[in-house]
């Protein structure tokens, strides 16, 4: 068999199990969160969002909206350097995101059940 031979039929198998993997993963709820901040964020956005008392203030007075701090949550940074990921009882995590062209810091508590946003930070360019 020629070389040219084995190539066609090595591409033709593998994309024959291209088409099957797309048919049997199709519309399932599949993700590669391999990486660290793709994981925690995981692990943060699969939890219940709890807003402690000044979250809660800067969502009354229009500073920034529950939308604006679950997009930061989704597609945010985690600055592992400030955060203590083994602090008890509860993880403590720096989410840094851009919103409406401002750095937004926030701080959050992941525990068990429930994720807690306990501060905000908004920086002006």
């Amino acid at each position: 068999m020629k070389l040219i031979q084995r190539i066609g039929y090595y591409l033709g198998g593998f994309s024959m199990g291209l088409i099957i993997l797309a048919f049997f993963l199709n519309g399932k709820k599949t993700s590669c969160s391999y990486g660290p901040d793709a994981r925690v964020l995981k692990n943060i956005n699969s939890k219940t969002i709890v807003y402690n008392s000044v979250i809660s203030e800067f969502i009354s007075n229009n500073v920034i909206d529950s939308m604006g701090i679950r997009s930061i949550l989704k597609k945010g940074d985690i600055n592992f350097s400030e955060s203590d990921p083994r602090h008890k009882p509860c993880g403590v995590y720096l989410v840094e995101g851009e919103l409406n062209e401002k750095d937004i810091i926030l701080t959050v508590e992941n525990c068990a059940d429930t994720a807690t946003i306990t501060n905000l930070q908004i920086e002006n360019d």
